[in-house]
């Protein structure tokens, strides 16, 4: 069952906003309940991202597509000379990153795979993280996989990354001393400030924030995450994020993906 709010007290600053102080146990929503952050978003919202027209984030799958086609580095290759067809090679690709990759003995997530081939079969330099171009090939590869079920996690390779990815989900943290579980697990469904607290299931990156006015990673807002509580946040690319993905998609597993998704 859900966690109860208690009591709460307001305090200031919550990313700009309010925060609610709470101290509960874990209660993370059964199979059965789970719920994707579109379902917490107004009819207008729903119709915006249902609609290629409409969704902006289409923006970015668009220059990605190109990003995909053009010849690039000085072995000068394009994504599509290697891959062929996206619609093809790309399918069910994001619904199962992050990925164990054998290169370093550690997970790894889409974009900085992207990045791993831009240097290695490019000959090219990498994307900056959470660049417009790095974004937008992530969102045109994701693209490919709408609609299919969430796999992360099948590959028992990153069973001790994603126990390491879930202990920073239930860690409490910053001034503010909340964890992730404490707002996406206790309280879903419930308001902070204006804003519906969704289950945390990240079935749309990346995504375009209205918020942000643009697209963005999950780990940009894992990032707005902590900044919200006080706490000092990871740099992009960090391990740190990449175990909170692993274990956040895993969470996911089964959910269709909905790359790219609209949020408040």
């Amino acid at each position: 069952m859900r966690g109860v709010l208690k009591g709460f007290a307001l305090t200031a600053g919550f990313g700009g906003a309010l925060g609610i102080c709470i101290s509960l146990a874990i209660a993370q929503a059964p199979p059965s309940e789970r719920k994707s952050g579109f379902e917490f978003m107004s009819p207008e919202s729903q119709a915006t991202q249902q609609d290629d027209f409409s969704n902006p984030g289409m923006l970015w799958v668009a220059e990605g597509e190109a990003l995909w086609n053009a010849k690039a580095g000085a072995t000068g290759r394009s994504c599509a000379e290697c891959h062929g067809d996206a619609a093809v090679s790309m399918k069910g690709v994001a619904a199962r990153y992050p990925v164990f990759f054998a290169g370093s003995g550690r997970p790894i997530d889409l974009q900085s795979r992207i990045n791993v081939c831009r240097k290695t079969n490019q000959d090219t330099t990498p994307f900056p993280l959470e660049s417009r171009e790095l974004l937008a090939l992530s969102a045109f590869i994701g693209r490919q996989s709408r609609g299919m079920p969430i796999t992360t996690g099948e590959d028992k390779r990153l069973d001790p990354f994603r126990a390491r990815g879930q202990e920073l989900y239930e860690q409490r943290q910053g001034q503010l001393n909340f964890s992730c579980a404490n707002c996406h697990d206790n309280n879903w469904g419930r308001r902070l400030a204006s804003s519906v607290i969704p289950q945390s299931h990240p079935t749309g990156y990346p995504l375009y924030r209205l918020e942000w006015q643009g697209l963005g990673s999950l780990q940009r807002r894992l990032r707005n995450c902590m900044i919200g509580v006080r706490a000092e946040p990871y740099p992009y690319g960090s391990q740190e994020y990449v175990e909170l993905e692993l274990f956040l998609m895993t969470r996911a597993m089964g959910m269709p993906l909905e790359t790219p998704a609209v949020r408040p």
